[in-house]
């Protein structure tokens, strides 16, 4: 029975791995190709790999500043909605009644509105009255928008599985409402805090909309933008630079996602049954 089932499991796991693992494997064999062999089907995998679109990423085009600012950026917009997320996620979840739920879903559904919709009226809060166009604090202070939301709703469903009596016991201990959120509540918490982290950090580096709205220069940009406006001329694709552009940050990104997967799987799911 165990064999069977060991049979089963892989014969179900093997082939997904195979078909998610391939956009990798090829992104990887096109950026070794010269670029004059990549619409050459005799070309698909026997060739003479070369390192030149990564030659060219970091010396002709401003690829390592789009890797700056994409973490210059997420790194603030994680600290803002830490900061927002947890005091209020807390205050929500412990407040009696319907009141703190309701008040949760009205906040989550905010993060459900098109981000299409919300650009154009942004976009004119940022140039005329903060004055922050074609600057990274543009998108500082417009991601928060939307990872807030989120993170609040997250944190609450998760604030709510911790029982109240390890509070109580920690102020009769002694602890202040500040000591106990710090001492029993927020470790109790981390792999919600962690899912918070590494969903707003994705979030800031795949989004498309406002970082090619309110960026315009090429130094300025973030990575998402940076690749699409600067290795795209017209009908002229430089794929294994776009493909070398892509692939460098995607395997951190996935280090990182499978290194702390149960604990992100746990931050989902911690307050599915509340």
């Amino acid at each position: 029975m165990t064999l069977r089932r060991n049979l089963f499991s892989y014969g179900i796991a093997v082939p997904f791995a195979i078909v998610l693992a391939f956009p990798f494997v090829w992104m990887f064999v096109t950026s070794l190709k010269p670029q004059a062999q990549v619409y050459d089907p005799t070309k698909t995998w026997s060739f003479y790999p070369t390192l030149a679109s990564y030659g060219f990423l970091f010396h002709h085009t401003n690829y390592v500043r789009w890797i700056e600012n994409s973490c210059f950026v997420g790194v603030l917009v994680v600290l803002i909605t830490l900061a927002v997320a947890l005091p209020a996620g807390y205050a929500l979840a412990r407040l009696a009644g319907g009141v703190g739920r309701s008040m949760g879903v009205g906040i989550f559904l905010t993060y459900l509105v098109p981000p299409t919709l919300l650009f154009l009226p942004l976009s004119r809060v940022v140039a005329q009255y903060l004055h922050l166009s074609d600057r990274l604090w543009a998108l500082v202070v417009v991601y928060p928008s939307f990872t807030i939301p989120f993170a609040i709703w997250l944190l609450m469903g998760f604030f709510k599985t911790i029982p109240q009596e390890l509070e109580d016991a920690a102020l009769m201990d002694g602890c202040s409402r500040l000591q106990a959120l710090y001492r029993v509540v927020f470790p109790i918490s981390l792999p919600g805090i962690l899912t918070v982290v590494i969903f707003s950090f994705s979030l800031v580096v795949n989004e498309f909309i406002y970082a090619i709205t309110f960026i315009a220069t090429s130094h300025q940009r973030t990575l998402s933008a940076g690749v699409p406006t600067d290795l795209i001329r017209g009908d002229l694709f430089n794929w294994p630079s776009i493909m070398a552009a892509i692939l460098i940050p995607s395997i951190p990104l996935a280090l990182v996602y499978n290194a702390f997967l149960n604990r992100f799987i746990a931050g989902f799911t911690g307050g599915a049954f509340r």
